[in-house]
């Protein structure tokens, strides 16, 4: 802003010099050349009368002519018997020339020489040079102050505006002479103050929604654990309810990471586990419902031996796995590929790629047929801050593709 300010006025101010300055420039040399051309005149005709009266007293000599001369002028009188007498500087060609009749018969030329009116005109003009400028330098400098003052506040805008960006909604009031500067601060004061309300009002849902969720998560936790406990309870059913309550822990720390992901924050990003682990107990978790629809899940962990992955990625193949046995078609297929710093885990079944990427925005209340819903989008979320990324592939089936950071099981 300060650099256009700058050129504007410095603009300006050419603009200003140059339409007084140059026409000035060719006024001064105009009536230069004028009164030159009146002064060689008016000498000329002085001369002729001159030499009227030498011719009748006596002979017209050079020596006659040179007192009378300056630098630069020269006179050539032609008698009436056609003698020449010449004085002064050499003729060019761009002397000003005038002649003149002599009463009794003759002429009288007279020169001045055109170099000589030039350096008078360069000494005229120079002065309204000059003052062009000093009046330039003036104005930049000018300009580069009132830049300065008019810049001010919206810089300190700026800054403002960036620390609205990293968090710091604290922004005292101040007083801007400029009226749009005025316009903006208030603006900005009343977005603040809108986002505070609304970082407020999440972070009290967060702590409501954390305190509604993990009561009856507990209590139902107790009744199935001491369940577990009792003797009269069968082997096979003791067994289930153990693998309920690891789900129910499953869900209260998915729970605990999505509150933490509402709030800002990177659940479990210093969290790292076994991917194949992870891919194998992703798979037997969906295998009961994948069974019950006639539907298989083949998991393909041995690339991904050596790999350690972010321990949250647990929760995005939750739902990649769930979205392939709900919208998908035929074997569902987990595999990971390893690369240098990244790994990556393909989630597909044997569906048709859904159109565009429109799965993955927040679009909850319409049909589950289409896979649309907020799972998908929490899950690109998650994944992008566990320094990752979820796409769709462009395959013919359907086909997600979760890239995440990696960490080798022998670094």
């Amino acid at each position: 802003m300060r650099e256009r300010l700058v050129l504007a006025f410095v603009a300006l101010a050419v603009a200003i010099i140059a339409l007084y300055g140059i026409p000035r420039a060719y006024i001064i040399a105009d009536l230069i050349e004028t009164s030159e051309e009146r002064r060689v005149v008016r000498l000329a005709d002085f001369l002729a009368v001159l030499m009227a009266e030498r011719e009748a007293e006596s002979e017209v000599t050079e020596e006659f002519l040179l007192p009378m001369l300056e630098e630069g002028e020269r006179v050539t009188f032609t008698a009436a018997d056609g003698t020449v007498v010449q004085a002064g500087a050499a003729p060019a060609a761009d002397d000003i020339t005038s002649t003149a009749e002599v009463e009794g018969g003759g002429t009288v030329e007279f020169s001045r020489s055109g170099e000589i009116i030039s350096g008078r005109v360069q000494e005229a003009v120079m002065p309204v040079v000059v003052i062009g400028v000093v009046l330039l330098v003036l104005s930049a400098a000018a300009g580069v102050l009132l830049a300065r003052r008019l810049s001010r506040p919206f810089v300190r805008l700026a800054g403002v505006a960036r620390d609205f960006g990293t968090g710091s909604l604290d922004h005292d009031t101040e007083d801007f002479r400029i009226p749009e500067a005025r316009a903006i601060d208030e603006a900005l004061r009343t977005s603040a103050r809108t986002l505070e309300e609304r970082i407020r009002r999440e972070h009290e849902f967060a702590a409501n929604a954390s305190h509604q969720l993990r009561t009856p998560i507990t209590a139902l936790r107790l009744e199935l654990e001491d369940l577990s406990l009792w003797p009269e309870t069968p082997e096979p059913v003791r067994e289930q309810l153990g693998h309920a309550l690891h789900e129910i822990d499953r869900l209260s720390d998915a729970i605990a990471e999505l509150l933490e992901l509402a709030r800002g924050g990177t659940p479990g990003a210093d969290e790292w586990v076994g991917l194949d682990g992870m891919l194998e107990q992703a798979g037997e978790r969906w295998r009961a419902q994948a069974d019950t629809s006639r539907r298989a899940i083949t998991v393909e962990p041995d690339a991904v031996r050596s790999v350690n992955a972010p321990a949250p990625a647990s929760q995005i193949l939750d739902v990649l796995i769930h979205n392939a046995l709900q919208h998908g078609k035929g074997r569902v297929t987990v595999s990971g590929v390893p690369g240098k710093g990244y790994v990556t885990v393909h989630v597909s079944d044997e569906g048709p790629r859904p159109r565009g990427n429109s799965i993955f925005q927040r679009t909850p209340g319409k049909s589950t047929g289409g896979g649309e819903g907020i799972g998908l989008a929490l899950s690109a979320e998650l994944a992008e801050a566990l320094g990752g990324h979820l796409l769709l592939e462009s395959a013919a089936k359907t086909t997600f593709a979760l890239i995440l950071p990696q960490q080798n099981a022998s670094a």
